[in-house]
């Protein structure tokens, strides 16, 4: 098996597997997984597609420690989180949060909590590309 970055941001596509395969151990109960997926719309308005910035340097850094806050406050293992940058089309996954813990109800509150930090102070950025051809940068 290739090693995983647990943090990472990339322009490639996201695959689950390896992430799941690397945040479970014998001794967790539940693995939790969360794909944001780019939708077809977005506040009533047609989406054909979103385009994510960030600032790579900062933003890694950034996913470390939202993963250190969650272990703070909740008994989970290992936690993985890839965000992706560049062009989406609809149907494709934006970002991946896995939680491994030992009981469900930590790893569901730890991914929750984890992609809420990531959209409060992660350095990426959404920027819809609606149907009509205007475009918008959204939080």
């Amino acid at each position: 098996m290739q090693p995983v970055e647990p943090f990472m941001i990339t322009e490639a596509p996201l695959d689950p597997a390896p992430l799941v395969a690397y945040v479970q151990t014998p001794g967790d109960g539940a693995v939790v997984t969360f794909a944001g997926v780019a939708r077809n719309h977005f506040g009533g308005r047609p989406t054909a597609f979103l385009s994510y910035e960030a600032y790579t340097e900062m933003a890694t850094p950034v996913l470390a420690r939202i993963a250190e806050e969650a272990r703070a406050r909740w008994p989970i293992g290992r936690v993985a989180v890839h965000h992706r940058i560049g062009t989406l089309e609809i149907g494709e996954t934006a970002v991946l949060v896995v939680v491994a813990a030992p009981h469900r109800q930590e790893a569901f509150q730890a991914a929750a909590y984890i992609m809420d930090r990531i959209k409060e102070i992660a350095p990426i950025w959404k920027k819809e590309h609606w149907a009509d051809g205007a475009a918008e940068w959204r939080e």
